[in-house]
């Protein structure tokens, strides 16, 4: 067992948390794998998918349009969906590492998750753990998820359980604490406020990048300098 093992295993607050979101995570995976052979996908792309894309919301994306018979489609927005890790990879660079296998690794398990959870903390070298572990973990039963699924043909839909809640709430339970800060409590309302908008009129995946116009609120107010009030006599 290497160091960075046991750094991770002796924080029990963080092992609590990723583990409770792995519960989640591998329910949901299952569910994955049974609708994707169900859909008609062979149980080998389906798990072949898991290993490499790992992208919860773009796999059941993909498989909704492949069985619509639009696999050119569920490319593209695939794509499209997973367009917002090109800032998430900006926001946690230092935290991956600088070796060439951290970087490979470290980027496969780039997902909303992993990113939440390192953000979540103050501390340089308990950021970093977060997203190792979250991102270990979340991939390892995700995949086993995915297999029993395939095996079971038919674990259900994660909707009739409310699992597909787990992750938007998860998730903004670990940004509450950014939002104490002004400027950014104006931007997490203005992306989502634009993205409730949008939902209803944009393909899939594009309310989620124009909740990414809230960005634009920054250099507004970067340009516009202190208010006048700010400004020392």
């Amino acid at each position: 067992m290497t160091a960075a093992v046991r750094s991770i295993l002796s924080d029990r607050s963080l092992v609590r948390d990723v583990g409770a979101l792995g519960l989640a995570v591998f329910a949901v995976s299952i569910s994955f794998g049974a609708i994707a052979v169900a859909a008609g996908i062979p149980a080998g792309l389906t798990i072949l998918m898991s290993l490499l894309v790992f992208a919860g919301g773009s796999q059941f994306l993909a498989v909704g349009l492949i069985a619509a018979g639009n696999p050119f489609a569920a490319i593209f927005a695939g794509l499209l969906l997973n367009a917002r890790h090109l800032p998430f990879g900006l926001a946690i660079g230092d935290v991956i590492g600088t070796r060439w296998w951290q970087r490979l690794l470290g980027a496969h398990l780039l997902i909303d998750e992993s990113v939440a959870f390192a953000l979540a903390q103050q501390d340089p070298e308990r950021r970093r753990r977060a997203y190792w572990a979250t991102g270990c973990t979340l991939f390892i039963l995700w995949n086993i998820g995915a297999v029993l699924g395939v095996l079971l043909g038919n674990a259900g839909d994660p909707n009739r359980l409310g699992l597909d809640a787990a992750f938007p709430a998860g998730l903004f339970a670990l940004l509450l604490p950014t939002l104490k800060d002004p400027t950014t409590r104006l931007v997490a309302l203005t992306g989502a406020l634009v993205a409730v908008v949008t939902t209803p009129i944009l393909p899939a995946g594009l309310p989620v990048l124009m909740a990414l116009s809230g960005l634009l609120l920054v250099a507004v107010r970067r340009r516009r300098g202190p208010r006048s009030s700010e400004v020392p006599s």
